[in-house]
């Protein structure tokens, strides 16, 4: 594939510092859009020329969980890309110039070309943008994972830690196809304007008020329905928890460092019988026609989560502004 646009993930931070062990030297990029230039033996349901998007999760389709429906949980792209940074064969699809392997995080697409398995490959509409596509591989994919493993409903009333590329995400799905009321948590002004712009009712900025005591206030006392956790830390994990209603659940998405660990208070999760949640990205073949669906009508808008466009060679000012809380929504390359 030929890489027209490759999205800048937290988790590419995660990475670059270490805080995820991953064998290197790696190409990143986890989210991918471009147009087919080749196709392996037996690939029947793509040619060259089809403008398509990547997911990064790849599923192999044949281990237990993709098997049961739940390609989301794939054994094999856990093994064999997660930890070793390999295709399904054992082998990578990169080399220097003396032949030494070079390590794929997913399909490694901050580059020019990128060589991706067809279970993870979906072609496109007509007039969908390309140059900012590659969000829906990532950025809305886990943010329609999360919701749907929610079980939200209209009407409910929900909050959003965390309004990064995913958080962000979250906010549109869950009031424009879930139809409920937003809170947006996080402590970047620029962030939750852009949160309200996309949706949310109520923002927060958790460095100037307790979060916690105003979602219940909003709420009149009882909490969320639902919480979403998009940064990956001890306290904004503590505070979806203690965010939710009796009987609510939260959602916890955002990963952090290897050993990190949250606490909570067990017998206000077991009192309150709040249901934790963990959520990582959706099922690819089931989820992405959905979503593509959702934004051919026009219910979903990409264009307001791909909102900062770099070129590939300025991808490490795209992880700067990122690291520094300057990137709204989610930063593209393209090559």
């Amino acid at each position: 594939m030929r890489v027209r646009s490759a999205g800048v993930c937290h988790t590419d931070l995660h990475i670059i510092r270490g805080d995820i062990p991953f064998p290197t030297p790696a190409v990143l990029g986890h989210e991918v859009a471009g147009i087919v230039e080749e196709v392996g033996e037996g690939v029947t349901d793509l040619r060259p020329g089809d403008r398509v998007v990547g997911t990064f999760i790849i599923p192999c389709g044949r281990c237990f969980y993709c098997r049961v429906g739940r390609e989301d949980l794939c054994e094999n792209f856990y093994r064999y890309n997660r930890l070793q940074g390999l295709y399904y064969d054992g082998d990578t699809r990169l080399r220097d110039k003396m032949g030494n392997k070079i390590y794929m995080y997913s399909m490694a697409s901050h580059a020019e070309l990128s060589v991706i398995p067809e279970t993870a490959v979906f072609k496109l509409p007509d007039g969908m943008p390309l140059e900012i596509s590659a969000v829906i591989g990532c950025a809305l994919l886990t943010a329609y994972g999360a919701c749907k493993n929610a079980s939200l409903k209209p009407s409910e009333t929900v909050a959003v830690f965390g309004v990064g590329g995913v958080g962000s995400s979250i906010v549109q799905i869950a009031s424009k196809v879930f139809r409920t009321k937003v809170i947006a948590v996080d402590i970047v002004n620029s962030k939750l304007e852009h949160a309200r712009s996309l949706g949310a009712d109520f923002t927060i900025n958790s460095l100037n008020e307790d979060p916690i005591k105003k979602i219940l206030e909003i709420t009149d006392g009882r909490g969320v329905d639902a919480s979403f956790e998009a940064v990956g830390l001890p306290i904004t994990i503590d505070q979806a928890i203690r965010s939710v209603r009796a009987g609510g659940r939260a959602v916890i998405i955002g990963l952090s460092t290897k050993e990190a660990v949250a606490s909570f208070q067990i017998n206000y999760l077991v009192r309150r019988g709040i249901q934790l949640i963990g959520s990582y990205g959706a099922r690819p073949r089931i989820d992405v026609p959905e979503i593509l669906d959702l934004i051919s009508r026009k219910i979903i808008d990409i264009a307001s989560i791909a909102v900062h466009r770099f070129k590939l060679e300025e991808i490490n000012e795209a992880l700067e502004k990122l690291e520094k809380g300057e990137i709204k929504g989610r930063a593209v390359i393209n090559p």
